[in-house]
């Protein structure tokens, strides 16, 4: 009988449940055995305990370069859902070993430069699986074949996704967020330039303007959201063949009001991570927010009222709401020592924005798409909107994990045609796994399409 087809899975997070639920699914018809490797492999007991027969855990130190690479060594296909600085050397050992690697992670440049030596030993590194980037591709690009295949021609194209939260979980909280990823890549989100393209003009928007310039975004059902630029949204062209489109942005979504808020944060100087305070641990974030400020308030003189004054807020307004609320104005101890404003920031939010056990998740993603067919102008809008479960089984593990799952499905079968690095921008694989998600889990985009008016004569 030949032998099941084995399975790594590196790193078993937040995002990994649905994942590991949907490879035991599949396990015992596709002839898998899963091995989750993971640096505390204890809390995986229970769910793998029914499925001993195709998983088992082992603890795994993914820094160690040795370990890692048995581990690659004894398997077919490697699933990798370890911190991305790690994929380099996870995917250097898939080439070496001769194994397919998937990922939900952006290609980096060090994994790119092993496109040609792995197309060469016919290897597939299939990489951002997830949700953005992963069903971001997979749904523009069915979008935009349908569009070309009825005639039509792109001229604008707008992308926009966020996990956020159920409002029925949001309760007192005014910035109506909580973590449902990396709380670091929240703190330092979109400290890279942001750039994009409006009527064939370059735009660009520095880190310190990023969260002052956003978008009003309405999702039916779901009400207001804004959306700000998220990184290079030029990098999107070739891949979704859009070189000649006129205007493409990309963006991350937020509930209105968090941006403004979150922009205080940022003129402040409380989401740098390039400078470490030297502080202790006691230090309060009294102290911390008074010492970025022109001057010292005086004996008696609040502390939220004089950044107010300096930051040209409304001492009333909603801006200074929520930064009152997460307590940067009291006297607390930061509880950590020697950190950059960013670490101090993520470790104050961590116990702010932390999901509760009933607490569910909402991820929210929406195209727009604007094309000329004949005469007219016209304009599609896709819309998707996930809820979780529960803290665990949450709206963004499941669109990570169950995109990433279903394309190594595929890739286990020999189903996938790339070879080299991949991203899942052809049909072989985002018309299945779509049609997957919305059959058998329900997650499926909502379309609308209007018309803009006639071209001027």
């Amino acid at each position: 009988m030949t032998p099941p087809t084995r399975l790594l899975l590196l790193g078993a997070g937040r995002s990994a449940s649905s994942l590991i639920t949907y490879i035991l699914r599949h396990a015992p018809a596709e002839r898998w055995f899963l091995t989750v490797a993971d640096a505390q492999p204890a809390h995986l007991a229970p769910v793998l305990a029914a499925h001993s027969q195709y998983a088992r855990a082992v603890p795994c130190d993914a820094q160690n370069v040795a370990q890692l690479r048995q581990l690659v060594a004894e398997a077919d296909v490697v699933i990798s859902m370890l911190p991305a600085f790690l994929h380099p050397v996870v995917a250097q050992a898939c080439l070496d070993f001769g194994r397919h690697l998937a990922t939900a992670s952006y290609v980096s440049p060090e994994v790119q430069a092993l496109h040609a030596p792995a197309a060469a030993a016919g290897l597939v590194f299939l990489m951002e699986c997830g949700l953005d980037p992963g069903l971001d591709h997979l749904s523009a690009m069915r979008a935009i074949a349908h569009i070309r295949a009825r005639g039509g021609r792109l001229t604008a194209f707008a992308s926009y996704c966020g996990g956020l939260l159920d409002p029925a979980s949001e309760g007192d909280n005014p910035w109506r967020y909580k973590f449902t990823w990396n709380p670091r890549n929240v703190v330092l989100a979109g400290q890279s330039t942001a750039k994009y393209l409006q009527d064939n003009h370059l735009r660009v928007i520095p880190y310190q303007q990023l969260f002052a310039r956003t978008e009003e975004i309405h999702v039916p059902g779901h009400g207001a959201f804004e959306g700000y630029a998220n990184r290079d949204s030029l990098n999107y062209r070739a891949p979704y063949g859009l070189d000649d489109i006129p205007s493409i942005r990309r963006g991350t979504l937020r509930r209105p009001g968090y941006c403004a808020a979150w922009h205080a944060l940022v003129r402040l100087g409380l989401t740098d991570d390039g400078v470490r305070l030297d502080n202790s641990a006691a230090l309060t974030w009294h102290d911390v927010v008074a010492g970025y400020l022109p001057r010292w308030p005086a004996a008696g003189q609040s502390l939220a009222a004089l950044t107010a004054d300096y930051l040209g807020l409304d001492p009333h307004g909603p801006e200074l709401e929520r930064l009152v609320w997460l307590g940067i104005f009291e006297p607390k101890p930061v509880g950590r020592a020697n950190a950059t404003p960013a670490e101090l920031l993520e470790h104050l939010l961590a116990g702010k924005w932390q999901l509760q056990p009933h607490d569910r998740d909402m991820i929210v993603m929406q195209h727009r798409f604007d094309f000329e067919l004949g005469a007219e102008s016209k304009r599609l809008t896709s819309s998707l909107v996930v809820l979780g479960d529960d803290a665990l089984h949450t709206a963004m593990a499941k669109t990570v994990g169950l995109p990433l799952g279903m394309a190594v499905r595929r890739l286990a079968r020999g189903e996938v045609a790339g070879r080299g690095v991949v991203i899942p921008t052809t049909a072989d694989l985002y018309e299945p796994i779509l049609d997957e998600l919305a059959t058998d889990y329900g997650i499926a985009f909502t379309e609308e399409e209007t018309l803009v008016g006639p071209f001027p004569a």
